[in-house]
């Protein structure tokens, strides 16, 4: 038996990448997964499938309140929201470069995807989770918050945002028996930042700065995403979990 088995999950910005990764390794842990992006799902939902799981797609943009409403009735429609794993969020794309050469526009952007992106995700999902009894939110953070790395301030408040939101989510989810926990990767090869160059010359100097020093891949990300996804941490809520191979410690 799965550890999720029963569950359904949900989770944005899952089309590819380390997104598409997660869905995989719940669904492989039993959830039946709803994968969500603004960009097309369907090579993500067929890995699924493929190997036996359960999942659907469906384009959601997690600053679009209508799409966030379709998103939940999607998800009542496959048994309920058990799970919900806000992932989406602009980064592998990114220049980085001075923070008094970001207008406001870039920032804005960062902003309203990265952080209110969160917020509008949880506004909608959680009458449902409350009517089912409660559930697991999982956000991805990042380390970044902790270091300050230079070019990448927008990013890191972001981040930063996303680390607030989750505690203060889960103080006032407690009661409710949702928990709300986060997990702030380190530099993480993913096919997003391997098609970035400007990110090359961060590769070196973060490894070496790791108590383990190898790149970090997807796949170390995935059983602390099952841990909070899954009943194991039914008494952890407002936390989040530094995963970086030892660079920070907090």
């Amino acid at each position: 038996m799965g550890r999720l088995d029963g569950k359904v999950a949900v989770i944005t910005g899952a089309a590819q990448g380390i997104g598409s990764l997660m869905a995989k390794a719940m669904a492989d842990e039993g959830a039946t997964v709803l994968v969500t992006d603004v960009q097309d799902t369907a090579n993500a939902v067929k890995a699924i499938t493929d190997d036996g799981g359960s999942a659907q797609g469906m384009k959601v943009d997690v600053t679009n309140n209508d799409d966030l409403k379709a998103m939940v009735e999607k998800a009542t429609s496959m048994g309920g929201l058990d799970i919900m794993v806000n992932n989406a969020s602009i980064f592998a794309t990114l220049k980085p470069k001075p923070f008094f050469e970001i207008s406001d526009e870039e920032f804005d952007t960062i902003m309203r995807v990265n952080a209110r992106g969160v917020h509008q995700v949880m506004r909608a999902i959680v009458p449902t989770m409350i009517k089912g009894g409660g559930g697991k939110v999982v956000n991805i953070a990042s380390g970044t918050f902790y270091y300050g790395p230079p070019g990448l301030s927008h990013y890191t408040a972001s981040k930063g945002a996303v680390m607030a939101l989750t505690r203060c989510h889960g103080r006032e989810l407690g009661d409710k028996n949702i928990q709300v926990n986060a997990i702030a990767p380190g530099l993480t090869e993913s096919e997003g930042l391997a098609a970035n160059a400007d990110f090359d010359r961060a590769r070196g100097p973060t490894v070496a700065s790791r108590s383990i020093q190898r790149e970090m891949l997807p796949e170390d990300l995935m059983g602390t995403l099952l841990y909070l996804a899954s009943s194991d941490s039914n008494f952890v809520t407002g936390q989040t979990l530094n995963v970086d191979g030892g660079k920070i410690n907090v």
